[in-house]
């Protein structure tokens, strides 16, 4: 069983599955859907010239046998201006997208601005840059780089670019 969270950076994507969902993702937007037993679903850019850019994640259920489910929500730039906003937990605690893992998910834009997370013992991060370029915890990052922090009390970004980040088990 899967959970895929898409996160569309620019552009759009129109998404359908056969649970009856038929939305489109704009940019700004996450989607979360939950395979679980199973669901046939399909995604393509609608636009014939403006190009889509979006990041996929898959990540394991906490057990198998969930029922199928479809989320969509739109974070903001002020949600996401030098600061993390929280888009997906176990919980859906701050209007994040539930998800059924123990991993909590992140997005930041930054603006010339510093973003503190910390880190609970026994806990780690994965930490991807989508655009832009990014300092974390002193490593220099461009779009496309990612890096796991281990080990340590706290994640710190810096940069301008646009930076998710996974706190996980």
């Amino acid at each position: 069983d899967m959970e895929i969270l898409t996160c569309v950076l620019n552009g759009e994507l129109e998404h359908a599955d056969s649970m009856g969902n038929g939305e489109v993702i704009r940019a700004g937007e996450w989607q979360a859907m939950t395979a679980g037993t199973g669901v046939a679903h399909s995604e393509f850019n609608p636009s014939d010239e403006r190009p889509v850019h979006l990041l996929q994640i898959w990540l394991h259920t906490d057990r198998r046998g969930h029922t199928p489910g479809y989320r969509q929500k739109a974070f903001t730039d002020a949600d996401k201006r030098n600061r993390w906003a929280l888009v997906a937990s176990p919980t859906g605690e701050a209007g994040s997208l539930p998800i059924h893992q123990d991993a909590r998910v992140y997005q930041t834009r930054l603006s010339g601005g510093e973003v503190r997370h910390a880190l609970a013992p026994g806990r780690a991060a994965f930490v991807h840059v989508a655009t832009g370029t990014a300092t974390v915890n002193g490593e220099r990052l461009t779009a496309g780089d990612a890096v796991a922090v281990e080990g340590e009390p706290a994640v710190v970004a810096t940069g301008d670019g646009e930076v998710l980040l996974f706190d996980l088990a």
